[in-house]
């Protein structure tokens, strides 16, 4: 029988290439690959073709779906624009490496070396919830390469205290019971837990679901062991980025305590802003809203850099 989600990939991988953002294999190092979606009319360094004029916008994806499939709506609403990047992170989609380490900074610099192989001089990031980790993390490391950030349902890190107060509050022992669920069962609890109101589907779409979203499993129980980190060894960075905050204000993960939280963390110019009915997956849920909104907030990094 066919698998609606294969189908569904397969018709998504056309569409996306139909307006010019197609898939791009970089070798981090050897031994690591790392597959990029990007748009087609971006020169490519390697190929010595002339510089790009877009500003240049990278979506980091979050710990359940690949890059282009959690950001497929908000890459067709912005290709036309911008100069689009859409990583898969390391054991997702078709990203892999024989390196031992899971840490969100080993990530975060596979990411920031392969655009910097593409000619990425400057970016904004967009991370949704693991995303946004990695893509703090790419922001302190790597200070002259990140310019801004919208943080969507995100955390600095996260932290023993942040991780027991999430799962406490969603009813689960550790995040691979949740993230990684080993039935049916799990994954519409995964998705309705994830969502303000998930719509009601047959039992049969969660089964496709559930045959293909999941791989990799061991690799990515070692990649949640190494999210969490204890309160004492975790340190606020200073960040000398534009920061937004984009928040799913019925988040159950991350609520909007954590996002208050969060902005304070970050100081006094890191902006919140938060879109009604809509939970962790804002920009799948809202998606409208959630685009009108990116956009104003990147025009608005724009228009702070060109002041500076």
């Amino acid at each position: 029988m066919v698998n609606i989600f294969s189908v569904y990939k397969f018709i998504l991988h056309g569409i996306m290439k139909l307006v010019g953002v197609r898939p791009q294999t970089v070798e981090i190092e050897p031994g690591t690959i790392m597959n990029f979606w990007v748009s087609s009319n971006i020169p490519n360094k390697i190929e010595n073709t002339p510089k790009k004029s877009k500003p240049a916008v990278v979506f980091l994806h979050g710990f359940a779906m690949d890059g282009i499939f959690t950001w497929q709506l908000q890459v067709l609403s912005l290709a036309k624009n911008y100069a689009v990047y859409v990583p898969d992170f390391l054991f997702f989609g078709g990203s892999i490496t024989d390196k031992s380490d899971r840490s969100p900074e080993f990530q975060a610099e596979c990411v920031a070396k392969g655009l910097k192989k593409m000619g990425v001089e400057r970016c904004t990031l967009v991370g949704l919830s693991y995303g946004g980790i990695v893509g703090f993390k790419m922001a302190e490391l790597y200070p002259n390469l990140v310019e801004s950030i919208v943080a969507t349902c995100s955390v600095l890190a996260l932290t023993r205290s942040i991780s027991d107060a999430s799962l406490e509050r969603l009813g689960f022992k550790c995040w691979p019971d949740y993230l990684l669920p080993d039935s049916v069962k799990g994954v519409r609890n995964m998705f309705e837990i994830a969502a303000y109101k998930f719509p009601h589907l047959p039992d049969w779409i969660y089964k496709d679901c559930f045959e293909v979203m999941f791989g990799n499993r061991k690799e990515k129980e070692e990649l949640l062991e190494a999210l969490v980190v204890d309160d004492k060894d975790f340190t606020i960075a200073d960040f000398p980025q534009r920061v937004h905050l984009l928040w799913g204000e019925n988040d159950k993960i991350f609520n909007m305590e954590t996002a208050r939280n969060l902005r304070m963390q970050l100081g006094g110019s890191a902006k919140l802003q938060s879109i009604e009915e809509a939970g962790h997956l804002v920009q799948m849920e809202r998606p409208f809203v959630y685009n009108k909104q990116l956009k104003e907030i990147l025009a608005s990094f724009s228009k702070d850099a060109h002041q500076d």
